[in-house]
């Protein structure tokens, strides 16, 4: 698995690279968003990212990453020293899988980066036929094998975890989810998460699926369902 690091305190770049290849990974390190570019970012598995660098953010690299079909799909681990909630739930609202405040420990980077990398493997199933799993309502089709989607034809650019959420919804329409239950399904066990962080990735998946997000319903105090 190949890992990028971008971060411009060369300490962390060096201290995270030893500390992931201990643990066998690939990694390559950049020291701004700039020289961050300039990588086939596509080639890689994760991505570590500071916040606060130079010229362009963090928060703006991953913008541009989201953006991009071929990068899309890469989690995103944010690193930084803003910890505040409104600066977590940013992050999240761009597409972030997890972040992680400094004074950083190794420990808890090495169990977050196996829990995301855990979460984004494709779940394998023993299927014999070659005919592609899919889930669909009306304009929405997912497609289960290739981790895609699609709305009216056109490729909707989901996270995993917005992925895993329609996924869940789709196969059960009409159940009623508490936050509890989608964060047991969709985020890895052991993994400290933001009350607000299943609601914040809610309301993203409900923009991108356009008028179908008002059927993704809200049951104030018990939580959300997806209503055919």
């Amino acid at each position: 698995m190949k890992i990028l690091v971008v971060d411009d305190e060369q300490d962390i770049c060096e201290i995270l690279q030893y500390n992931l290849e201990t643990e066998g990974y690939e990694v390559l390190t950049a020291n701004s968003a700039e020289e961050a570019m300039e990588i086939p970012v596509k080639e890689y598995g994760l991505i570590l990212l500071d916040v606060m660098m130079g010229e362009m953010s963090g928060f703006q690299l991953a913008r541009r990453l989201k953006e991009n079909p071929e990068t899309a799909q890469i989690p995103i681990i944010f690193i930084t020293a803003l910890d505040d909630e409104d600066n977590t739930v940013k992050g999240l609202n761009i597409g972030a899988d997890d972040y992680i405040a400094k004074p950083l420990s190794i420990k808890e980077v090495k169990a977050r980066v196996k829990a995301v990398l855990r979460r984004a493997e494709p779940r394998g199933r023993t299927v014999a036929s070659s005919v592609p799993q899919t889930l669909r309502y009306e304009g929405i089709t997912l497609n289960l094998d290739a981790k895609t989607a699609t709305l009216d034809g056109t490729e909707l650019l989901l996270t995993k975890l917005e992925f895993e959420l329609l996924t869940i919804f789709l196969q059960n329409p009409g159940r009623l989810f508490s936050r509890d239950d989608l964060l047991e399904r969709c985020w890895p066990h052991g993994v400290y998460v933001l009350d607000r962080t299943v609601d914040v990735n809610i309301t993203r998946l409900r923009k991108k699926i356009g008028s179908y997000g008002k059927q993704i319903k809200t049951r104030v105090g018990y939580g959300y369902c997806f209503e055919k």
